[in-house]
């Protein structure tokens, strides 16, 4: 079978043909290349309309019909969508083939998995609009971690078109940090999710305070990669995946490849990240996935197959792999690894020491064990004092990095989740909110039950504020790996929100749609 994948999401007008039996893949693609500052969507559309006919053209002329199209249906800029799509319904309809219309960052997840040969993977994107690390479960791939803000080459673009830099911004800083040195910039991770405005906006404030470019620049990659690796790590701890794939334009970044490479490696996880061609949007992609749906009979008719510019992966049902599941670890162990320390669990005592991170450079990775080791112990005994139910500290030695607690549970909530025990999560984080205390990591691995309790732990993330957003985010990670985790995840949504409105502000349940509605997928 012959696919011919056609992809304008936003600035890549490209046309490519995949053929099932031989395993080629040949691409063609057209850039919009704007003349200054970032993507003009009326531009690209101006583009998308001149160069598609071009790029489908050629790659027919050299390789003849094919027997399915496939087509970006989303997400991305409606105009070059709209172009697309109406060019791939005509040719589906001019030469009789079926029409399957692709989710863009499912594929980037899906190439990866094509080449690699991994079962069910982790995978980062990691692009101009999008930073998001996806997971499979329940037959669907699920939204583990995201941005809240911006896009991570997006942010990179903003930084850059503030040194008048010309697009596409991201190697251009590659290219500036191989003479830089270390400065301290913002790091902001919010359990699952991460946030780059902030450290755009100091990054500028720091070339404008007299700051060297090379230096910032350098630092940017540091800490903004170092961010969405230890995201990635969190989700690979969190689902027990030992597999971790890279999609997405940013993810050319030798510097990100190389960081995610040692996590694996550190991990015992296997990364795979494909050649550069397939990493920046493509519609051999497209083609790739394309042909797995025509083959699971994942077809659209004409009338079916509007574009959508906000088209979640989560909204897409993958049809042509349903039955796989995500490998468990054996939490018989005495040692536990998790995304940041290794947890020795004894009989009636747990020592958790913190795990010198490769990836991160030294100075960052020190700054970060010393406030999170910190953070924790304060916060721990704090929360205990206001009702919560947490171990006792023990001993806390900070020139190790380690704590001792009470063992407390039996098992961590991951490997029990009721709507029961989430109930207690929601009345929880409702009593630490009313505290001033943000846990900033509760997932389902920072929960331990026992038969009659459910205790928070890790609060190494945790931080002071009375502030609704940050209480709402608390919510907003939790609940975002039930997705990723239950089997029933709306059932334990609903007794989250249960136990937290049974104490807790309903000004901060509130604030909890507002953030769900922010999440970026174009």
């Amino acid at each position: 079978m012959r696919v011919l994948g056609i992809e304008g999401t936003a600035w890549a007008a490209s046309a490519a043909c995949f053929d099932t039996e031989t395993g080629e893949i040949a691409i063609e693609t057209d850039a919009y290349q704007p003349e200054s500052g970032g993507i003009n969507p009326r531009e690209a559309a101006e583009h998308m309309a001149g160069a598609i006919p071009t790029v489908v053209e050629t790659v027919l002329d050299e390789y003849g019909q094919p027997d399915v199209v496939a087509f970006s249906r989303g997400p991305g800029l409606g105009p070059c969508l709209r172009i697309v799509a109406s060019g791939a319904r005509a040719l589906a309809g001019t030469l009789d083939v079926p029409l399957v219309g692709v989710n863009h960052m499912v594929a980037h997840l899906e190439i990866g998995r094509h080449f690699s040969g991994f079962d069910s993977p982790v995978c980062l994107n990691a692009s101009g609009a999008n930073a998001h690390v996806l997971g499979f479960h329940r037959g669907r791939y699920r939204v583990l971690g995201e941005t809240m803000d911006t896009g991570v080459g997006n942010a990179l673009d903003k930084f850059t078109r503030h040194l008048g830099w010309s697009h596409p911004g991201g190697p251009k800083v590659e290219e500036a940090a191989r003479e830089g040195e270390y400065v301290d910039l913002p790091y902001v991770v919010k359990g699952m999710d991460f946030s780059f405005s902030g450290i755009t906006s100091a990054a500028k404030e720091a070339v404008d305070s007299g700051a060297e470019i090379e230096d910032v620049c350098f630092s940017l990659q540091e800490h903004v990669f170092a961010m969405l690796t230890e995201v990635t790590e969190r989700a690979l701890s969190l689902t027990g995946s030992d597999e971790l794939v890279l999609g997405g334009g940013v993810g050319q970044n030798a510097r990100l490849r190389g960081m995610l490479a040692q996590m694996c490696e550190a991990r015992g996880a296997e990364f795979f990240a494909p050649e550069a061609r397939f990493l920046r949007d493509n519609a051999g992609m497209i083609a790739v996935l394309g042909a797995r749906m025509a083959e699971a009979g994942d077809t659209l008719a004409i009338a079916e197959s509007r574009v959508n510019p906000d088209f979640r992966p989560d909204q897409v049902p993958v049809t042509w792999d349903a039955g796989r599941a995500v490998s468990r670890f054996d939490d018989t162990s005495e040692s536990v690894v998790g995304a940041e320390a290794v947890v020795e669990i004894g009989t009636e005592r747990v020592r958790k020491r913190r795990v010198e991170k490769s990836y991160r450079h030294p100075r960052l990775d020190a700054r970060l064990g010393r406030e999170r080791t910190v953070a924790e112990a304060r916060l721990t005994s704090e929360a205990r004092r206001h009702g919560v139910p947490t171990p006792l500290v023990q001993e806390v030695d900070l020139r190790a990095g380690t704590i001792s607690f009470e063992r407390v549970g039996d098992r961590e909530l991951r490997d029990a989740l009721t709507p029961d025990r989430v109930r207690n999560v929601g009345r929880h984080l409702a009593r630490l909110h009313e505290a001033g205390i943000v846990h900033g990591d509760p997932t389902p691995r920072n929960v331990m039950v026992g038969e009659d309790r459910t205790y928070l732990i890790d609060f190494g993330l945790g931080y002071h504020s009375k502030s609704v957003e940050d209480h709402a985010m608390d919510l907003h990670v939790f609940s975002g790996t039930l997705s990723g985790l239950a089997e029933d995840p709306d059932a334990c949504r609903e007794a989250l929100e249960a136990g937290y409105r049974s104490i807790g502000s309903e000004e901060s349940l509130a604030q909890l749609r507002e953030i769900d509605r922010r999440g970026r997928y174009r």
